[in-house]
């Protein structure tokens, strides 16, 4: 095996040095982003109107479909109640606008209150539509904060119980005879319906919005790279565009040194003229060898010089030394490797966290042989939680013990891990997370050599 020590860096500098990326990924996460108000006035209306459409059937079918005797005038006008509400809302209101937080509160409470006032009148819980009062629960809790949807669920559950008690007869030619138990036990069994559907579209809505919000954020990542990448080819158009105003400098300078009529003006006018020539020969190379220059300066890397742009931020950490090795199988030619930004961020974010949890090192490993390229970080620290080890990987995973924060100033490990574990799987590496023996965490990446080794020259 050939090993090559790259660096050992131990901080005795300030603890306020640059921050990578992965830093920025997750101070974007808050929780009110998620949490916040998604309740659209024209979402309310809509399925408000489904509502009031199905009470109109119900109305239809039992009164005259089947002409069951009930207090028909009373429930008709409920319904009109419950039109004339959403008429106005959706009139007063711009369709496209999200409401507040007590705004939709009082909504849905109101639409909680349309219906159990139409189902007292129909049966109350033996009518098999109160299960409509999910609706404004499920509503809440795909839209709204968790204190909005326990308030408009605390009051479905509650008019729930209360219409078990009181309510007309349910509509039939022969009114079954349902006691109070048998009513009471159909009031618990929608809220426990409530409770569950309440809290599935929740988890769903939060995912939902956590992912979002996790691939905003990877793009935007993966933006600011390619806008770095994109200098080589910007350094080509400006060496076309400086020929001509090189080309007139230089005329210029040698009427300058021809006309000169002392021997310093025409040292200057000479200087001039050598160091125009020389802008137009380093610019020459830049146009017509665009492919090889960017290659040669930024296309491709060594892997000692990969690990350095790794842990080069993290050289001046306060208290922990962060080291590298690179070492491979004798007799195999050392790869370079192809400059892709998803790996300088990915591997940086993943020595960020080590350095936040480490007792007092740091170690990153490259590692190669005739079919594959691998890197390891390792750490002193505490290790994985035994809880997250499986989870890591997936956005806002951030209970890893020990500190809370460390010293790089980031706090968690959820979006970090998950944009550098998914900017690593798709440049083609397996990634692993695994406790270190006896203690420590170790995150590796692993490549098939041919998918990031920099073509022969």
């Amino acid at each position: 095996m050939a090993t090559t020590r790259v660096q050992t860096a131990s901080a005795a500098a300030s603890e306020s040095g640059d921050r990578t990326g992965s830093q920025t990924a997750q101070g974007v996460w808050d929780q009110a982003d998620v949490s916040r108000s998604h309740l659209r006035v024209r979402t309310l209306v809509t399925l408000r109107w489904l509502i009031l459409a199905i009470q109109v059937g119900v109305v239809v079918g039992l009164w005259f479909g089947l002409g069951y005797p009930a207090p028909y005038p009373l429930a008709v006008a409920t319904i009109g109640v419950g039109a004339w509400v959403n008429l106005l809302t959706g009139v007063a209101s711009p369709l496209q606008r999200v409401t507040q937080d007590r705004e939709a509160v009082i909504h849905l409470s109101v639409d909680v209150l349309q219906i159990a006032v139409f189902l007292v009148l129909l049966g109350g819980t033996a009518n098999p539509f109160v299960v409509l009062l999910i609706v404004p629960v499920a509503l809440a809790a795909a839209t709204l904060p968790w204190r909005a949807v326990l308030t408009v669920g605390a009051l479905s559950a509650a008019a729930t119980l209360a219409i078990a008690f009181v309510s007309a007869p349910f509509p039939a030619s022969e009114p079954p005879s349902l006691g109070l138990q048998h009513r009471l036990f159909a009031a618990v069994a929608n809220v426990a319906a409530m409770a569950l559907i309440a809290g599935y579209v929740r988890q769903s809505a939060e995912e939902a919005a956590r992912m979002a919000l996790a691939l905003d954020v990877t793009q935007a990542v993966l933006a600011r790279e390619q806008r770095l990448s994109a200098l080589g080819a910007l350094a080509a158009a400006a060496a076309h565009e400086l020929g001509t105003p090189l080309a007139t400098i230089s005329i210029v300078a040698k009427e300058m040194a021809r006309e000169a009529t002392t021997p310093q003006v025409k040292e200057d006018a000479d200087l001039l003229i050598g160091q125009a020539e020389r802008c137009r020969e380093i610019l020459k190379r830049l146009s017509e060898t665009p492919d090889q220059a960017s290659d040669e300066v930024h296309e491709r890397l060594s892997l000692r010089q990969l690990v350095h742009e790794v842990i080069e931020p993290h050289a001046a950490i306060k208290d922990v030394r962060v080291e590298a090795i690179v070492t491979g199988a004798k007799g195999v030619k050392t790869p370079d490797i192809r400059r892709l930004p998803e790996i300088l961020h990915a591997m940086t974010t993943f020595v960020e966290n080590a350095v936040d949890f480490a007792a007092s090192e740091v170690l990153v490993t490259a590692r190669f042989d005739a079919d594959t390229v691998s890197m390891e970080v390792r750490d002193d620290g505490p290790g994985f939680a035994p809880d997250i080890l499986a989870k890591l990987g997936e956005p806002y995973v951030t209970s890893r013990p020990g500190v809370e924060g460390g010293r790089t100033g980031h706090v968690g490990m959820g979006l970090g891990f998950f944009i550098a574990k998914t900017l690593l799987e798709r440049t083609g590496a397996q990634v692993t997370f695994q406790n270190g023996k006896p203690r420590g965490a170790v995150v590796s990446a692993r490549w098939p050599r041919a998918t990031i080794e920099a073509s022969q020259a």
